[in-house]
């Protein structure tokens, strides 16, 4: 067990202004890996103060020398590549290839971006006698959720270093070591101080400290609806940018003329990746009412080849999920789909068999699900599928759009044409095609409940630019 008392402000590991600490759990023991402190509104203070004081001088460093500093990181991050993968997996419980394969990629990934699009964006454009000028937003408070810790870490702080701006970091108080790592690498490759900043704490402390804070011209939040609209009330009295990424309850629309073994067995392993504790999982497959009892057989198949066990372990497909009450939620939401009369296929209530520590849940598949279910109206983040039976495909289309959230959603057809088409019909910010994968220079971000602002790539970087008009900045 390892502790990280001090938090990163100003270029320097410091002491919290008040003792208060938090016990890291390991979800696949239930049993203490570290210790952090929890900050507060003091903490913030000083964490901001210390980004107001950097942003003058940063945010007026050139291309060439932001490139360079972030090339700088990459590297740094390479080379602990190993040690954060492993780290995440003990944290919150990621299988270790997963971990590897994505978990810690996703960090690579979002820096390379960032760099890609640094050297080449217009910062300027002349439009007559005026010159528009895109300028860093200032100091951006960053929110972070525990699924994808380093994911959402990097897609934030790796534009927002690109585009000039200073950062108040944090990160989630179940996931915290994997950005204390972080933070150690950025001060390894030579960040200046005050440039980034990181303050552990919970979301009602340190969070609502972040977001309501004058000091802080932008927060960026990944994380539930629930607690982005408090971001967002807690923001409002200073008027400052507010972009989130929420919760979802993405449709899986297989159509009729579908690959049906290929589409459902990869939208049942797509719902249980990462333990289904992804905002953007196919968690609703919609299937013709017709081929409903194949595709059930396909996705019991499907979900009884997942091999859940200890996280670190290659062969592992499903680790736990994060915590204590995370399980307690999905046990009672697998309940209330059978209450509900909802065909449980397989998996159910309780640990998996052979499993009595750890905060393992069953792969579970309901099949006959109706729309205005509870399994298929809130966000489980859980290994928990609904397979909804549909009548025609304008149908089928009408029930993807039935919901409050709209991060993502997936079309499996054997016409590349029809997909289009009906991907064209669907309110949300992503829509992958017969299982077409993330593109990190692609926007992510939803529609609706599912919050508001893009991350990745270019659309990602202009989030962290202000807009400025100068006019009569030339004579002709």
């Amino acid at each position: 067990m390892t502790d990280h008392l001090n938090f990163y402000i100003d270029g320097a590991w410091v002491a919290p202004v008040k003792p208060a600490t938090h016990d890291v759990i390991n979800p696949s023991t239930e049993k203490p890996i570290g210790k952090i402190s929890m900050g507060g509104a003091a903490d913030v203070d000083k964490a901001v103060s210390a980004a107001r004081r950097a942003f003058d001088s940063y945010s007026r460093t050139t291309r060439e020398e932001r490139v360079a500093l972030l090339e700088k990181i990459l590297g740094v991050y390479k080379s602990k590549f190993d040690d954060v993968a492993t780290t995440i997996s003990n944290e919150m419980g990621a299988p270790i290839a997963l971990s590897r394969a994505a978990q810690a990629a996703t960090g690579l990934a979002h820096f390379a971006q960032a760099i890609a699009v640094l050297k080449t964006y217009e910062f300027e454009e002349k439009r007559g006698k005026t010159q528009v000028m895109r300028e860093p937003v200032g100091v951006c408070g960053l929110i972070t959720p525990w699924n994808w810790p380093i994911n959402q870490i990097a897609c934030k702080v790796a534009p927002a270093l690109a585009a000039g701006c200073t950062i108040v970091l944090k990160p989630s108080e179940l996931a915290p070591l994997s950005a204390i790592l972080f933070a150690q690498v950025l001060h390894e490759a030579g960040v200046p101080k005050g440039v980034f900043n990181l303050v552990n704490g919970d979301g009602p402390t340190v969070g609502a400290a972040i977001s309501s804070h004058p000091g802080i011209d932008m927060v960026s939040f990944t994380g539930s609806t629930r607690a982005g609209v408090e971001v967002a009330i807690n923001a409002a009295p200073t008027v400052k940018r507010v972009t989130q990424e929420l919760g979802g309850k993405s449709a899986n629309i297989i159509l009729d003329d579908a690959d049906f073994p290929s589409a459902i067995a990869g939208g049942v392993q797509g719902c249980f990746m990462n333990s289904g504790q992804s905002c953007n999982a196919p968690t609703r497959m919609l299937v013709p009412r017709g081929r409903h009892a194949e595709a059930v057989q396909i996705a019991k198949a499907a979900a009884g080849k997942t091999i859940v066990g200890d996280p670190l372990q290659e062969a592992t497909h499903l680790g736990p999920v994060v915590s204590q009450a995370q399980f307690d939620k999905i046990q009672a939401l697998i309940q209330k789909g059978i209450d509900e009369g909802a065909t449980l296929v397989t998996g159910g209530v309780g640990r998996p068999e052979g499993l009595s520590a750890g905060f393992y849940v069953k792969p579970t598949v309901f099949a006959n699900v109706k729309n205005d279910m509870t399994i298929a109206r809130e966000e489980i983040f859980g290994p928990v599928l609904a397979i909804l039976p549909y009548d025609t495909e304008e149908e089928a289309i009408a029930i993807a759009n039935d919901t409050p959230y709209g991060l993502s959603g997936y079309v499996s057809s054997g016409s590349l044409e029809r997909a289009r088409q009906v991907a064209s019909r669907l309110r949300t910010g992503n829509v992958h095609l017969n299982g077409a994968q993330i593109s990190f220079d692609a926007p992510f971000g939803g529609y609706k409940q599912s919050g508001n602002g893009r991350e990745w790539g270019v659309n990602g970087f202009e989030e962290f630019l202000e807009t400025k008009a100068v006019m009569g900045y030339s004579e002709s």
